[in-house]
């Protein structure tokens, strides 16, 4: 840069001040420094227009993809009701929050959730900087098929759950889930760190339905596993088996309602015939 050279120029001009054959030195060195107050002061002002803090930095510059293999649990159904219990994870009052990443592969989300997946991965750090960082989880549906039916979810999608420490008296209050779907094109890493970071789950309203799964009903009775097994296994059955089971129980029943019944009262014969003979 040229203002670099004039800086490097400086010295040498100073020491050439000592000689009165060179006076137009005196105005070039004037020049020079007059310049490089006023840019010193412009550098000044546009740095005080500059943000100190950026709410979420470039995930890239943070190694996301190398911290994800440490922060995240992989949550299956052999581990839920351990992992996810209030109070596992620390023993301080208050509630413990919870992103759990939903994803899959070919069987599950049809090959789309590689996306979706890498900016989740990119997001753990992000996540995992914040003073109050939420414990992170990932479920995948191919590997857990059984416990994705059991809460009904279906990849991409995260789960952001609040589970609050037991009172005094031993009772727990209701646990929040809310799911926030994600689109398998677009998402980012900013986008879903912002759900905690920035409160961006607030703005989904909070589950209450059948499948909750924690306080709904399949949950409070025990059913939900049983349940979820039932419709796994109803999604292995091939739909050629459906369609000839279909077929022959139509069949079945069109023979029977298609055969005369036997035995009984002797139908009367219709009007004009001859009465049999005795």
């Amino acid at each position: 840069m040229r203002t670099s050279t004039f800086a490097l120029a400086l010295p040498a001009l100073a020491s050439a001040q000592n000689f009165p054959q060179f006076p137009i030195i005196d105005q070039v060195t004037n020049q020079v420094k007059s310049f490089l107050g006023q840019a010193t002061a412009s550098a000044s002002s546009v740095a005080g227009q500059i943000p100190t803090s950026v709410p979420i930095p470039d995930p890239v510059g943070y190694g996301a993809a190398k911290v994800a293999a440490v922060n995240v649990e992989r949550l299956t159904l052999e581990n839920r009701e351990e992992l996810l219990k209030p109070g596992a994870a620390t023993a301080s009052p208050g509630i413990e929050t919870w992103m759990v990443f939903v994803t899959g592969a070919n069987l599950t989300c049809f090959g789309s959730c590689e996306r979706a997946e890498r900016a989740w991965n990119e997001s753990t750090a992000l996540l995992s900087a914040s003073p109050t960082a939420p414990r992170l989880a990932m479920l995948n549906c191919d590997q857990e098929p059984v416990l994705c039916n059991a809460w009904a979810m279906s990849p991409p999608t995260v789960i952001h759950i609040q589970l609050p420490q037991p009172l005094a008296d031993q009772s727990t209050p209701a646990t929040t889930v809310r799911s926030i779907s994600l689109n398998r094109t677009t998402v980012t890493a900013p986008e879903i760190a912002a759900l905690h970071l920035q409160d961006k789950y607030l703005e989904k309203e909070v589950y209450e339905g059948f499948w909750h799964p924690f306080d709904g009903p399949l949950a409070k009775s025990g059913m939900q596993i049983p349940l979820a097994y039932a419709i796994w296994g109803f999604s292995k059955v091939p739909s050629w088996a459906f369609m000839i089971g279909l077929s022959f129980v139509s069949r079945t029943f069109m023979q029977r309602r298609m055969t005369p019944a036997q035995g009984g009262a002797r139908a009367a014969p219709p009007p004009g015939a001859a009465a049999p003979a005795n």
